[in-house]
């Protein structure tokens, strides 16, 4: 792969929107996607890449620091392992909230590019070595045998990590959610406050970059085994507090790096782990809205009982993740089989199955990594029917 060097000025057109056709197997029949608004005639999506990390680009641009014209040089920033399109990159109903060409542009949209088009990767694949204390816990314990490859002796962890920016098909949306587009479209304008009136008022933009955090998967092992070798798989939506800080109010954290182990132990057997991380902070409620109920379940009585009405109640929902657009990645990734699904949640299993990717076995969280605050929040799921293991 060679990335494109930016066309001199004196070379520049001003080119007229390309047209997406989501879902066609070339891609540039399919067509780049162009959020950038250095020149408003290429656009051919609504809203800008970054997600809000765009609000902080107006601030550089309103206060000098940045040039509004600013165009990146993509030399040498090309994926470092070799992404290659499957059967699911040309299917638009089974990938609808990613862009499968988004680490390719450089490549595959070339010619564009020499013609002039400001785009932007929405993908971004590198390589890094993890360092956290639980792993390197588990290597001093013995639980974890370091292999020098995936598993260093200190207990670093080395992985592939792919970021992803979410890009929305919005007919793809609609019919994953079972609704009409133009009721999609009308509640997403609403409630953004109008921030977007293309939603309503441009029904050929058939694309939306939403204001939202993406995703980065933690890939253990060789990437082009997946298809043929067992997988692991941990869907981990963020929590703050637990993953970062240890918080003792939930499991998020213990079961993350539950997920790593597992992840681990996979690739070192010659398959592939995969720890697939979103941004839905407290279920995609926010994390205001988390602690408000954090406040709430403690003042009435924290018991498990009560725990999801708590939720609710201040929320008027109890999650708002909508597992069904997660399988996106997985597809894309090339997953058509998940040999352990380290995960107690329905809705997350269901959305994966439902997807047409088999699962083998699910592994819920050890007890002994439950923190002594957190079974409120265990007992709770488990009598709501979340996958505990004592069925099997």
């Amino acid at each position: 792969m060679v990335s494109q060097p930016i066309p001199p000025k004196s070379l520049r057109v001003i080119a007229k929107p390309n047209t997406i056709r989501w879902g066609a197997a070339d891609p540039i029949k399919r067509g780049a996607i162009v959020g950038t608004v250095s020149n408003p005639k290429q656009r051919n999506v609504i809203g800008t890449h970054a997600g809000g990390y765009s609000v902080y680009e107006g601030l550089a641009v309103a206060s000098g620091q940045l040039d509004p014209q600013h165009q990146p040089n993509l030399q040498h920033t090309q994926p470092v392992v070799a992404m290659r399109p499957n059967a699911a990159w040309r299917n638009r109903e089974r990938i609808v909230t990613l862009d499968p060409w988004g680490a390719m542009t450089t490549e595959v949209f070339a010619p564009l590019y020499e013609q002039g088009y400001n785009i932007r990767p929405t993908i971004a694949i590198t390589r890094a070595t993890l360092n956290m204390p639980e792993i390197q816990q588990a290597v001093q314990s013995g639980r974890l045998e370091p292999d020098g490859e995936i598993l260093l002796a200190d207990g670093g962890l080395r992985v592939t990590k792919f970021a992803i920016e979410p890009v929305w098909y919005l007919p793809g949306i609609a019919q994953r959610l079972n609704v009409r587009e133009k009721a999609l479209r009308r509640a997403l304008h609403d409630h953004t406050g109008g921030m977007y009136p293309e939603l309503i008022s441009r029904f050929d933009l058939k694309v939306f970059l939403p204001p939202i955090g993406g995703a980065t998967v933690y890939l253990m092992g060789d990437h082009a085994a997946i298809a043929e070798q067992p997988v692991t798989v941990r869907v981990h939506d963020e929590c703050n507090g637990s993953d970062v800080f240890g918080s003792d109010i939930c499991t998020c954290r213990p079961y993350l790096i539950h997920g790593l182990e597992e992840c681990i132990e996979t690739a070192q057997s010659g398959g592939v782990g995969l720890t697939v991380y979103t941004r839905k902070e407290g279920r995609a409620l926010g994390e205001v809205t988390k602690f408000l109920v954090y406040n709430a379940r403690k003042q009435v009585g924290d018991e498990a009982e009560g725990y999801f009405e708590r939720t609710e109640c201040v929320a008027g929902v109890t999650d708002m993740r909508f597992q069904e657009l997660m399988p996106d990645v997985l597809h894309w990734l090339g997953v058509k089989r998940i040999d352990r699904l380290v995960s107690m949640s329905d809705m997350k299993y269901d959305a994966i199955v439902e997807s047409g990717i088999e699962v083998l076995n699910r592994i819920p969280i050890r007890a002994d990594l439950i923190p002594a605050d957190a079974w409120v929040e265990i007992n709770a799921k488990k009598a709501a029917g979340y996958y505990d293991g004592s069925t099997d």
